[in-house]
């Protein structure tokens, strides 16, 4: 069983930054794919950032550039560094691990884990 435990949330103005950290324990280091989630009030969730077990990261086209995936395997801690936040970027934010081998991204595979969440509210 694994278990992440997402911290780090906060209220931000626009253009402001946040880091996001999510704590993982019961770990599985040699096959996992590690990936961001948020979802906005009256919205589906949506993945915006993976990396899978070679460091390899993609992401949404909506925070590519502004957002930064990175996972600490000596910490076991997976982070999302955000910066130049939009109003937009509000949500609810997950991180979720799931069981898999090679590349993967924020649209797939479905996660076998879930975090409780951590509230990002950025506003104007």
């Amino acid at each position: 069983q694994v278990q992440l435990v997402e911290s780090g949330g906060g209220s931000v103005q626009t253009g402001g930054s946040l880091r996001l950290s999510c704590a993982v324990s019961g770990y599985f280091r040699e096959i996992y794919c590690m990936r961001w989630f948020r979802q906005a009030p009256g919205k589906e969730r949506e993945g915006v950032a993976a990396i899978d077990n070679d460091g390899r990261t993609k992401y949404a086209e909506s925070v590519k550039g502004r957002f930064t995936i990175s996972m600490d395997n000596a910490k076991n801690i997976l982070y999302l560094q955000m910066s130049s936040l939009k109003p937009e970027d509000t949500a609810m934010y997950y991180c979720a691990a799931a069981k898999w081998i090679g590349p993967c991204a924020p649209g797939w595979p479905s996660p076998n884990y879930w975090g409780q969440g951590t509230q990002v509210t950025v506003s104007s």
